[in-house]
C-alpha cells in the first residue's frame, strides 16, 4: 500500500478547513491535491481528531500483522496434518 505524502494532522487540519466555509477547490488547490482525493479523506476519516485517526492507522496495522500470522499458522497447520496423514 502505498504511503501517503500527508500526515493525519495534516489531513484533519484540510478537513477542518471545511467548516469554515472555504469551498472544496480552493481548500485542494493549496496542498496540491485532487477533489476527489478530498472527498474520499472526508469520506474516510470525517468527524475525526488527528489522535483518533492516528490510533486508527495503527489498529489497522496490527489487524493487518494478526491476518498475516493467521495465514502462516494456517499454512502450517495443513501441512502437519498432510504429514500425519502419510504417516498414518
Amino acid at each position: 500500500m502505498r504511503r501517503s505524502r500527508f500526515t493525519e494532522t495534516q489531513i484533519v487540519s484540510l478537513l477542518k478547513e471545511a467548516e469554515t466555509g472555504k469551498k472544496t477547490r480552493e481548500i485542494c488547490r493549496q496542498p496540491g491535491i485532487s477533489e476527489a482525493t478530498y472527498d474520499h479523506w472526508q469520506a474516510q476519516d470525517g468527524g475525526m481528531s488527528a489522535s483518533d485517526l492516528k490510533r486508527l492507522k495503527e489498529i489497522e496495522g496490527e489487524v493487518t500483522q494478526y491476518k498475516r500470522r493467521s495465514a502462516e499458522l494456517a499454512r502450517e497447520n495443513d501441512a502437519l496434518k498432510a504429514l500425519l496423514a502419510k504417516k498414518l
